[in-house]
């Protein structure tokens, strides 16, 4: 029986049941059968407008001819010799704007290929018998520091460990995984899934993880040129943009990325506090994981307010409908004014905006909305540097990242040029490591 709702933010609103209900798989993974019928609809196109899609250029027509002959182990080989971790960009990348969007099958039916679930099925296999389809090359005597253990910098590690380096990787972080194991909804990521690929990925050998090392502090970017061969940073951004309005001070309000990360920590989510009444400032993933583990954590009212236009969300369609069907309200052309409240939150106002010229610009006319519980999701920043040449607020990079000092790679959320994805930080930390193996070693 369901917790009943009381005001202000706490703990257990639902029962155990409920939340293990509420935090189950989003997708269930497809069986052996589900798979083939899948990959039967596949055309198998010559030039596959899915790879080219693909920010990791795995060859996804090949891999779903491999599923569709009774092959998923070679299918998983074909999508890790590209994509190391496969695994997880198989649940968290938004297909639906990627491969699956490009496909053949959604342009002419409106209903692609299921390339996502595919992908799942055939690395989950691997992965369930513990099995690395790689070995490592002979030993170069070369040692690389990777920091951060994200999804650029484990992708990193692998393919330089792969070619015969060994990788020492730091993270500030108690646990190795970056965005992986701390930034992504529970519900598509489940089981532990984000530390099981890491110690899977770690079979490879070669690699070492040393936690609670950050840049800027614990580690000086001297001491690392001068101690190993090569270094690829790969911090992300851990900086949260601030809200910045009266009252954002107030008992209540919080930052998005804190959120999800105890929630993606807790050992008991009925444990786990939340609003009755939530507002989410911001239109990215960030905002939409926040707004609807919200929910199902037992908020009563949660919504998500934008300054801009839906259009104009970084949050694909796709989530912002799925957050709509968990019931959370989206509120679009609103920025936040103030925040009110006696010490806690209590009410958030909110300005409508308008578009002039490119520029947004507020109405002047404003509404209040119940809140005891703010998250802001409007963005984070780069926290660490390094000392290196910037292009906006990241890292600046050229080629396969190189940055401006000598003997110095970046890449992921970091560094210049990308778009803030999982897949697409894997793709930059392969390329990167190829770079570095090919600077030290002069060959592949």
């Amino acid at each position: 029986m369901n917790t009943p709702f009381t005001p202000g933010i706490a703990a257990e609103r639902l029962g155990v049941s409920d939340l293990q209900e509420n935090f189950a798989d989003l997708h269930a993974p497809l069986d052996r059968h589900e798979a083939a019928v899948a990959a039967d609809r596949c055309y198998f196109c010559h030039d596959a407008p899915c790879v080219t899609a693909c920010p990791t250029d795995i060859d996804i027509p090949l891999f779903i001819r491999q599923i569709a002959t009774g092959t998923p182990d070679a299918a998983a080989n074909t999508i890790f010799e590209m994509n190391i971790l496969g695994g997880m960009c198989a649940r968290v990348c938004p297909t639906e704007d990627l491969c699956e969007q490009a496909c053949v099958r959604e342009l002419a039916e409106g209903k692609p290929v299921e390339i996502g679930r595919l992908q799942r099925f055939a690395t989950d296999i691997v992965m369930a018998k513990g099995v690395m389809p790689f070995n490592r090359a002979e030993p170069t005597g070369k040692n690389i520091a990777v920091v951060g253990a994200g999804p650029a910098g484990l992708s990193c590690a692998h393919r330089l460990a792969m070619l015969g380096n060994d990788v020492t990787v730091y993270d500030s972080q108690p646990k190795a995984g970056g965005l992986n194991e701390y930034g992504i909804a529970a519900y598509k990521t489940t089981d532990d899934f984000a530390a099981r690929e890491v110690d899977w990925l770690l079979s490879i050998g070669g690699i070492e993880i040393k936690t609670g090392m950050a840049l800027g502090t614990d580690l000086k970017i001297d001491d690392l040129v001068g101690g190993f061969a090569a270094v690829f940073l790969s911090v992300g951004l851990g900086g949260v943009n601030a809200l910045s309005v009266d009252g954002d001070n107030k008992d209540g309000v919080d930052d998005a990325v804190s959120f999800i990360r105890d929630l993606r920590q807790a050992s008991d989510l009925a444990a786990l506090p939340v609003g009755r009444n939530v507002v989410v400032i911001g239109g990215g993933m960030t905002a939409v994981d926040a707004a609807v583990q919200s929910k199902l954590l037992g908020a009563q009212q949660v919504t998500i307010a934008y300054r801009r236009g839906r259009d104009a969300m970084s949050a694909s369609r796709y989530e912002q409908d799925l957050a709509a069907s968990f019931g959370v309200n989206l509120l679009f052309n609103v920025q936040p004014k103030a925040i009110h409240g006696n010490g806690s939150v209590a009410e958030i106002e909110l300005e409508y905006t308008s578009a002039e010229n490119g520029k947004l610009t507020g109405t002047g006319e404003t509404i209040r909305i119940a809140a005891d519980q703010v998250f802001s999701a409007i963005g984070q920043t780069l926290t660490s540097d390094g000392g290196l040449k910037l292009d906006g607020r990241k890292i600046a990079v050229t080629n396969a990242g190189r940055t401006s000092r000598d003997g110095i790679w970046a890449g992921g959320d970091c560094a210049s040029g990308g778009d803030d994805l999982t897949v697409t930080a894997v793709a930059e930390g392969r390329d990167a490591a190829m770079d570095i193996h090919k600077t030290l070693n002069g060959d592949i």
